[in-house]
């Protein structure tokens, strides 16, 4: 069966989700394509930050920072191996994509600074509700949606122009005919096993996560046309989960980002815990079981924020994930952590906090360069273990400015675009907190409009 539209946009998450509400604004008849039962993807199960500058939630807290320290921020984490004009997109479009999705009622509750920012830029959503007001907005404007409908192949015309997708369904094969082109917006391959063993064979120790249908689906049909690839030796997961983390809500605690360190079983530090949490997770799955223990004091246990993803200590603590203790001796025999080195490493870490000596790990600050050190010497004293969680690979397909798809030698593949995390060449050796769902959505905008223009 051929059904025709428009435009056909794979995959629900943010930037598919952005994409396909974007253009059925713009008038085009629209069909959204998932792989699973469940709208959302890996973006349902993230804790909602967008990273933006020059917001007016920054300007109430008289937080400083530009476009221009923005984008030195990107490059710096990134080792200067991102694609710039992606960055330059993204800078250039953001607060237009910013002031629509407050347009769809979506609601910053708070900002913080996080992984690879040297400014507070992290706006935190509900992020479910803000995928549901979307997707409400986009049904209401005519758009229409298939799940269980899994994209297995691309069509093209005799010019090789991408023209349509075949899905597989549980009735069968379908096909879905685009006027205006195919959105590719299938996120990573984080349960993407046999791709995991070619790009990132290492990565196979980290904890398996983000969304279910997340296999390298739409990077796969795309290689199949020629289409170029991006930043794949950098695949790495997040530091910072428990061992057993589950999908009811997203357990990712970042405490060395308020004044934790990070210590292996056997009561050793072993990273600089200000860098970058793609760094850490990349570092942590050389250590003894690939764990590493966020250890503080009741001073950075007084900053939880309840509700807050990377902040909500008292959830974790509610759920039985963190150590408690009175002593950092009875806090490492809780713990499972050698109790002897753990107590030589806390007081060499309070005496170079105090300037006595130099930090055995050359870190200064909290996060990026940003924020004092604090000694960990107030009890109760905590222990969060946490591994490496593979939440999405951060790689893929090459694209222009515009999200179109460009082959190995640069050129556009004409009707193709992709957004998103099954894209590569944005972030380039590591990630800033944020630019996932900001880049799924600055680039949903781009694409739509995009798209509509070339309908027109």
């Amino acid at each position: 069966m051929t059904h025709a539209f428009d435009l056909v946009v794979v995959g629900s998450g943010i930037a598919g989700q952005t994409a396909a509400t974007s253009a059925a604004e713009a008038g085009l008849s629209v069909v959204l394509l998932e792989k699973t039962e469940n709208l959302g993807g890996s973006s349902a199960m993230s804790g909602g930050w967008f990273a933006f500058s020059g917001t007016e939630e920054q300007a109430a807290e008289d937080i400083e920072d530009s476009s221009e320290l923005f984008l030195q921020d990107l490059l710096d984490v990134g080792n200067h191996l991102n694609d710039r004009q992606l960055l330059d997109a993204y800078l250039k479009n953001q607060q237009d994509t910013y002031r629509w999705l407050k347009s769809h009622g979506v609601v910053f509750r708070e900002v913080e600074i996080s992984s690879g920012q040297s400014a507070r830029r992290s706006h935190n959503s509900a992020i479910k509700e803000v995928l549901a007001a979307l997707h409400r907005d986009f049904t209401d404007l005519g758009g229409q949606t298939r799940l269980n409908h899994r994209a297995t192949r691309l069509i093209q015309d005799g010019s090789g122009r991408v023209t349509g997708v075949v899905t597989q369904t549980p009735g069968g094969e379908a096909h879905f005919t685009a006027a205006a082109g195919v959105i590719l917006a299938t996120g990573g391959f984080s349960r993407g096993q046999e791709m995991l063993k070619i790009f990132a064979p290492e990565q196979l120790a980290a904890l398996p996560y983000g969304g279910k249908g997340n296999t390298g689906d739409g990077l796969k049909m795309a290689w199949r046309l020629g289409a170029g690839m991006a930043d794949m030796s950098f695949v790495s997961g997040t530091y910072g989960s428990h061992p057993e983390t589950g999908e009811e809500f997203h357990e990712l605690l970042t405490a060395y980002y308020m004044g934790a360190i990070i210590v292996n079983k056997n009561g050793r530090r072993f990273v600089d815990e200000s860098q970058d949490y793609k760094t850490l997770g990349r570092v942590v799955l050389g250590q003894p079981e690939g764990l590493g223990f966020e250890i503080f004091d009741a001073k950075v246990r007084a900053k939880s924020h309840r509700g807050i993803p990377l902040k909500d200590i008292d959830t974790l603590e509610d759920i039985g994930h963190v150590h408690k203790a009175d002593s950092l001796e009875e806090l490492a025999l809780k713990a499972g952590i050698n109790p002897q080195t753990l107590a030589s490493t806390v007081e060499r870490y309070n005496a170079s906090v105090a300037g006595h000596q130099p930090d055995e790990c050359g870190r200064a600050k909290l996060c990026n360069g940003v924020g004092d050190l604090l000694p960990i010497d107030t009890a109760p004293f905590y222990a969060y273990p946490a591994k490496s969680l593979m939440t999405t690979t951060y790689c893929g397909i090459t694209i222009n400015p515009s999200g179109q798809v460009l082959d190995v030698d640069g050129d556009v593949i004409q009707g193709l675009y992709a957004i998103g995390e099954v894209t590569g060449g944005f972030h380039g050796a590591a990630y800033m907190t944020g630019t996932s769902l900001g880049k799924g959505a600055v680039f949903g905008r781009v694409t739509a409009r995009h798209a509509a223009s070339s309908a027109s």
